[in-house]
C-alpha cells in the first residue's frame, strides 16, 4: 500500500517549497511532487516602462541572486537594442559575477547544504587534537583546525546545548543512520561552518568594491557600469584583489578539502548516489576574462551521453503550464510568455506526519495543477541545470580549465567520474565550479588593469528608435544555473518581459506529457531509512540550491495587503 509523504516548507532554501511524496511498502519512492506556493509576478510589473529600468526592479526579484538578475535586465536590454558596452565594463560586470559566485557557494554548502552531511551533536563527543591531525588528510594548510581553535569551537557550541537548544543548529535529524562522517571530522566541518560566517562578509564587501551596495549593487546601466572613479583608483583596485585572496584562501583550505573529505564517507551511501535524476544537461558561456575568451563553455548532453555536447538553439526553449497555477496552458517561447494565475489548491487525502503516524492533511492534487512554477522545455525536453551541469558539459567539451580541476579531484577522492552524475555529484560540482573560478578569475582582472592604462571608457551611449520595434535577451550561467531574461520593446517602453530562472528549470512539474523535472526525477526510486526523518529527501532537494524566490514572486500589483504576519522575538509560536 502506498504512503504519502509531505516535506513542507523545505527549508534552508530562498522560497517556499512543498515536496511530496509516494512510498511502496519498502518505503522507497515511487512519485514525487515538487510545489512552490508563491506567485510570479515581477514580469507584470515591467510592463510599459523604460526598458532602462528593467535591471533596477528584476534584481529584487530575490534578496541572495539580485546581482544575476540585475546583470541579466540590463544585458536583455543591451542585446535588443544592439548596444555593446566596452572592454572596462565587461570586465568588471565579469569580475562582480566572481564575486557572487564566491560568496554564494560557500555559503550554500555550509550554513544551507552542510547540514545534510555534517551531523553537529556527533561533532560535540570529537577528540579535538584527533581532530587538527585528521584536517592534514584532506590539505596540507588546513584553516581554522588548530587544536586550540576545535576546543573553542566545541565548547561554544555545547554551551547552546546546556542552555536547552542547538540555536542555528535545531530541528534537525541528528542521528540520523546515513550520515557518515565522524565525530572528528564533523567538528573540522563544524569549525569551519563558523569561519564561514566571517568570510562571507569579505565576500559581500567584494561586491561592494564595484558594485557600491550589497546585496542591491547600483553601478550597471544600459551601456556600461558607472564605477569609473573606483576603477581609476589604484587603491580601490588593490582592496578587491586583497579581499579576493582571503576568500579563496578559505576555498582552497576549507571548502575544497571539506567535499573532499565528504566524498570520500559518503562513497558508500546510496540514497546520494545513482540519483542523476534528468539526464538532460543545459550550460551556457560565463565569465569573460579578456576580449575572446570565458572561463566556461556553453553546451546541451542529452540523455546523459558525455561523448556528445551539442551546440544550443534558442528557437527551442518553451515554458508551458498544463500542472502550473497559470490560464494558458500551451508551450511558449519566451518572448511569448504569459502568467495569468489560475489557482486551483490543493485536496484532501490520508498522509504521514513527522511522526511516522497516519494523519489528515491537505495535499497536492496529483490529477490536476499543483505549483506556481512553469515548466520550462528545450526541443520538449525537460533539462537540469546547475554546477553539474555547467563541470560536465565543460568536462565533457575538454576545457582545460575545467579537466585540470576534476581530474584532481577524483584522484583525490578515488570516485569515478560517474559519481558526478549524483546528489553526491552535484554537491561537488558546485565547489569545483567555485574552484575553477578562482583559479582563472585573476585573469579578468589583470585583463581589466592592462586595459584602463591605454582605455578608460565604461559606457556606450543609449540609442532607442521609439518608431521601432526591438527584441533582445541574455543568456548566462549564475550561481544555480543558466539565468535567461527576454524582453520585447514597443514604443520606447517594454512590452513584454519574462525571466526563465535555474529553479524553474530544476523545480519544474510535470508537463503535458507527464514527464518529471529535475527535482520530481531525483527523488523517484530513493529509498528512506525512516519516514518520520526523512533525511534523505532534505539532502537531494538541497543539492539543487533551490531558489523559489527568483522561480516564482508574490506581488499585488495593485498595491493591496495580501497577508501579514507577527513574529514574536522570543521564539514562541503567535
Amino acid at each position: 500500500m502506498s504512503k504519502r509523504i509531505i516535506v513542507d516548507p523545505i527549508t534552508r532554501i530562498e522560497g517556499h517549497l512543498r515536496v511530496e511524496v509516494e512510498v511502496d511498502d519498502n518505503n522507497v519512492v515511487t512519485e514525487a511532487y515538487a510545489s512552490s506556493t508563491l506567485w510570479r509576478g515581477l514580469e507584470t510589473i515591467l510592463k510599459g516602462r523604460d526598458p532602462r529600468d528593467a535591471g533596477f526592479f528584476v534584481q529584487r526579484i530575490c534578496g541572495v541572486c539580485t546581482y544575476s538578475h540585475y546583470k541579466a535586465g540590463i544585458e536583455a536590454v543591451e542585446n535588443a537594442l544592439g548596444i555593446q558596452p566596452p572592454l572596462n565594463a565587461v570586465l568588471t560586470r565579469s569580475l562582480m559575477l566572481v564575486s557572487l559566485f564566491m560568496h554564494d557557494h560557500p555559503v550554500h554548502f555550509y550554513q544551507l547544504h552542510g547540514l545534510d552531511w555534517v551531523d553537529v551533536v556527533s561533532a560535540l563527543s570529537a577528540d579535538p587534537k584527533k581532530a587538527s591531525e585528521i584536517a592534514f588528510q584532506y590539505t596540507d594548510s588546513p584553516i581554522a583546525t588548530g587544536h586550540d581553535h576545535l576546543k573553542a569551537v566545541q565548547e561554544r557550541v555545547a554551551a547552546f546545548v546546556k542552555k536547552g537548544h542547538l540555536g542555528p543548529f535545531a530541528n534537525a535529524y541528528w542521528g540520523h543512520k546515513t550520515y557518515h562522517l565522524t565525530p572528528e571530522q564533523n567538528l573540522i566541518a563544524l569549525s569551519h561552518y563558523l569561519e564561514c560566517l566571517r568570510i562571507q562578509r569579505t565576500a559581500a564587501q567584494m561586491m561592494a568594491i564595484f558594485g557600491a551596495k550589497q546585496p542591491h549593487p547600483q553601478s550597471l546601466t544600459v551601456g556600461g557600469v558607472t564605477c569609473i572613479m573606483d576603477l581609476m583608483s589604484p587603491a580601490r583596485l588593490g582592496e578587491f584583489m586583497v579581499k579576493y585572496q582571503e576568500v579563496a584562501d578559505f576555498i582552497n583550505r576549507a571548502y575544497y578539502p571539506d567535499v573532499v573529505m565528504a566524498g570520500k564517507a559518503y562513497a558508500v551511501e546510496e540514497s546520494v548516489l545513482n540519483d542523476l535524476g534528468t539526464a538532460n544537461l543545459f550550460t551556457y558561456k560565463e565569465f569573460p576574462i579578456n576580449a575572446n575568451e570565458t572561463i566556461f563553455e556553453s553546451g546541451i548532453i542529452m540523455n546523459g551521453d558525455l561523448s556528445q555536447v551539442l551546440e544550443i538553439d534558442e528557437s527551442k526553449i518553451t515554458e508551458e503550464a498544463t500542472r502550473a497555477w497559470y490560464v494558458d496552458n500551451e508551450p511558449l517561447h519566451p518572448y511569448d510568455g504569459k502568467q495569468n494565475p489560475n489557482y486551483t489548491g490543493f485536496v484532501s487525502m490520508d498522509t504521514i506526519n513527522d511522526k511516522g503516524e497516519l494523519a489528515h492533511s491537505k495535499a497536492i492534487d496529483t490529477k490536476g495543477k499543483y505549483t506556481w512554477v512553469k515548466a520550462p522545455r528545450y526541443d520538449g525536453k525537460p533539462m537540469q541545470t546547475g554546477p553539474l551541469a555547467n563541470i560536465v558539459v565543460n568536462y565533457a567539451k575538454g576545457n582545460p580549465r575545467v579537466v585540470k580541476v576534476v581530474d584532481q579531484f577524483l584522484k583525490e577522492t578515488g570516485l569515478p567520474l560517474a559519481a558526478a552524475l549524483s546528489t553526491l555529484g552535484r554537491t561537488a560540482c558546485r565547489m569545483l565550479e567555485t574552484k575553477v573560478i578562482i583559479d582563472s578569475g585573476m585573469e579578468a582582472f589583470q585583463s581589466l588593469v592592462n586595459n584602463l592604462k591605454v582605455d578608460q571608457e565604461t559606457c556606450a551611449p543609449y540609442v532607442i528608435d521609439k518608431n521601432k520595434e526591438y527584441r533582445g535577451r541574455y543568456i548566462g550561467n549564475v550561481p544555480r544555473g543558466v539565468l535567461s531574461h527576454w524582453v520585447r520593446i514597443k514604443g520606447g517602453v517594454i512590452e513584454n518581459y519574462q525571466a526563465v530562472v535555474p529553479t524553474t528549470w530544476n523545480a519544474s512539474p510535470k508537463d503535458a506529457s507527464g514527464v518529471r523535472g529535475p527535482y520530481e526525477e531525483a527523488l523517484v526510486g530513493l529509498k528512506i531509512a525512516d519516514l518520520s526523518q526523512p533525511l534523505e529527501i532534505i539532502r537531494i532537494i538541497h543539492s539543487f540550491d533551490p531558489c523559489l524566490a527568483c522561480a516564482v514572486h508574490v506581488m499585488d500589483t495593485k498595491g493591496n495587503e495580501i497577508s501579514s504576519y507577527k513574529v514574536n522575538p522570543n521564539g514562541t509560536s503567535c
